[in-house]
């Protein structure tokens, strides 16, 4: 039987249709041609972007050229500009303002044909702490109130380009989306004086149903009200609720725990196409103690249509107790393996068709 799960943290409802279920090598998982031919953010290009704002790897003095393992440099065709002043205004009912912000693109590696899951650690460890970097940077701008910072894999996922990189915006308001979770995280802790996501970690630890990997710092879960299959959220098990407060220990470890949980991924769903987004306090507040920095996500394997438009609701073909467990078991297998063989503690998930409307 279907069955209702609230997210206890938003309110929002989701839908686990288990009977629309799939095994995870059964989704149609749509290969993105290889473009070839010129990339921008490719080694020797450097002078076709927009001048950098950060790069790790090679000497000082010789900005903008080869040498980098890291590079961040702003949008070409940017969301938000920079220059200029907000303007808030009124148009009868309507509020608008200028589009002030800043739009970055963080290049990963310069590794045309590396995945965020192949880079070795000390080189994902960069992109983390690239990610600290341009938020304090950006944060010295008292125009911006958030900054949000999300990767897009795979053209269904958004993706334009094919080199490996990642994004960064910031906005001169709070996103709804953000604002929704610090109100219900206030409301949480007005009531019981405890974190909710820090509590939501007490509990899975306990129950053990949704753990995909764990070490001594961080958790990776697939939520308990999650959205589509296979979605998993990565925390700190210590109460933080920025990610610039993060010590070295901590960026060691996310970065293990990370490319961990990436991994598993790929090779439970090769190629998937995904989303993942950083979520962080606001800029230019104190420590919160009723918010906690995650990571949230979200690979493409279902179809957002006129319900989830309409409702808000969302329709999983997939219990995230049966993602973790695959996740588990199974994210050290090979493709091959997984089709060929049966593993002794398989979890599956009922075959039907996960695209129904």
């Amino acid at each position: 039987m279907p069955e209702l799960r609230r997210d206890p943290i938003t309110g929002r409802w989701v839908i686990i249709a288990r009977e629309r279920g799939q095994r995870p090598y059964d989704f149609i998982v749509e290969k993105d041609k290889v473009k070839g031919g010129f990339c921008p953010l490719c080694p020797g290009n450097e002078k076709t972007t927009p001048p950098e704002v950060l790069a790790y790897g090679r000497p000082d003095n010789n900005p903008n050229g080869e040498g980098w393992d890291l590079r961040v440099v702003p949008n070409k065709y940017p969301a938000l500009i920079i220059e200029g002043a907000l303007d808030k205004r009124g148009e009868g009912i309507y509020d608008k303002m200028n589009g002030i912000g800043a739009h970055e693109v963080i290049i990963e590696t310069p590794d045309h044909y590396s995945t965020i899951e192949e880079l070795e650690l000390g080189k994902l460890e960069l992109v983390f702490r690239a990610y600290r970097d341009r938020i304090l940077d950006l944060s010295q701008d008292k125009r911006f109130k958030y900054i949000i910072v999300f990767k897009n894999f795979g053209k269904s996922a958004g993706a334009s380009l094919e080199h490996s990189h990642s994004q960064l915006i910031a906005l001169p308001v709070i996103p709804n989306r953000i604002q929704e979770e610090l109100d219900g995280c206030l409301r949480y802790y007005d009531y019981k004086e405890r974190c909710a996501f820090c509590d939501i970690i007490h509990q899975e630890q306990s129950q053990m149903e949704r753990i995909v990997w764990e070490n001594d710092e961080f958790i990776t879960i697939c939520p308990f009200a999650s959205r589509a299959p296979f979605e998993m959220v990565v925390m700190p098990k210590r109460h933080q609720s920025r990610f610039v407060s993060m010590d070295d220990a901590q960026f060691q470890a996310l970065t293990e725990l990370f490319s961990e949980t990436m991994r598993r991924l790929n090779a439970v769903v090769p190629g998937v196409a995904y989303n993942y987004m950083l979520h962080t306090a606001p800029i230019n507040q104190d420590a919160l103690e009723h918010y906690h920095w995650h990571i949230e996500i979200m690979p493409k394997l279902t179809t957002i249509a006129g319900f989830e438009w309409g409702t808000e609701f969302y329709i999983n073909p997939s219990p995230p107790e049966d993602c973790a467990q695959i996740l588990c078991e199974r994210g050290t297998l090979s493709r091959e393996e997984i089709q060929d063989g049966q593993p002794e503690h398989e979890t599956t998930i009922d075959s039907q068709q996960v695209k129904k409307t």
